[in-house]
């Protein structure tokens, strides 16, 4: 049995069980928080931070500063109608939710350890087997806990459980080499194929993640490239022509489209965080089928 006594615990914000649209057959995803990212339209914005945050509802606040009493660290305060939570001083104690009479604040993060995320997973060993599913590395980002992912992976692989990870591939080849070496399939993010825009929309380049693409299909690794499309950032038709342009360079074949939704837009209100899409209308399938064709015309299965 491996030995992880030595192993980080992972920061954890979800366990999804009964997943169906994050690899193959019935799977258990695994959310850890952190990611070198900053995607103006995240869906999972509490999944960004790498600490443990704390989450406000305004419609369940009975405004009675409680929290604000409660916190050691005097992270909290109010101004006028709202609550609004420092994370530079929060510790995440989470003194204040078990305070709050409302249930008006929650915490988003808890540590977990290798052995407590596998025993999850090991619930539903059967339904992947009867499914061919299995477990799926999510986030945030994975390769940031490159510690954690690859102990958590391995003990996966001891019990021949099919692993996948959903990843920017943002990370140094080093870490991404050594977490890519537990994995069967990588569902592979690209939010731009112009390196400046990418910038602008993320915040960080994206030729370390292309090279890392790269370098996994060329090993022989499965890899399935994925397109959130963003209305104004990378859906025009040229767009699709410079993804093509992009897919060839790294050798895929295909791309799955994810069609932009407002699906996290409530948790950014929770976060006390402006969304710079929050009145942009959500994309559908019907919406995208020029893009699409573009794609087909270059011979790459474009799919959602």
């Amino acid at each position: 049995m491996l030995n992880t006594l030595h192993v980080p615990a992972g920061l954890v914000f979800n366990i999804q069980k009964f997943s169906l649209h994050d690899g193959p057959g019935i799977r258990t995803v695994v959310f850890l928080k952190g990611c070198p990212l900053r995607c103006k339209w995240c869906a999972n914005p509490e999944s960004q931070s790498p600490k443990i945050q704390i989450l406000w509802d305004h419609d369940k606040c009975l405004h009675c500063h409680t929290c604000v009493a409660t916190c050691p660290n005097h992270a909290i305060s109010a101004l006028q109608n709202t609550i609004s939570i420092d994370n530079t001083l929060c510790h995440g104690c989470r003194s204040c939710v078990q305070s709050c009479p409302g249930h008006a604040l929650k915490s988003e993060g808890e540590q977990k350890t290798v052995e407590e995320v596998l025993s999850v997973c090991l619930q539903d060993k059967d339904f992947y087997e009867e499914s061919g599913g299995g477990v799926t590395l999510s986030g945030g980002e994975a390769l940031s806990h490159p510690d954690f992912s690859v102990a958590l992976l391995k003990a996966l692989k001891e019990q021949n459980i099919h692993t996948a990870i959903e990843t920017t591939g943002f990370a140094i080849p080093e870490v991404f080499d050594r977490v890519a070496a537990y994995l069967d399939l990588l569902l592979f993010d690209m939010k731009h194929w112009d390196e400046q825009r990418h910038i602008e929309g993320t915040g960080v380049s994206n030729q370390l993640i292309l090279e890392n693409m790269q370098r996994a299909i060329a090993s022989g690794k499965e890899v399935l490239p994925r397109l959130p499309v963003i209305p104004g950032y990378n859906n025009s038709l040229a767009d699709a022509e410079g993804f093509v342009s992009r897919l060839r360079q790294v050798g895929a074949d295909k791309v799955q489209l994810l069609p932009f939704h407002q699906f996290g837009e409530k948790k950014y209100d929770l976060l006390g965080q402006a969304y710079d899409y929050s009145d942009v209308p959500a994309l559908h399938e019907e919406d995208l089928k020029d893009f699409q064709q573009v794609f087909f015309d270059h011979g790459i299965n474009a799919f959602f």
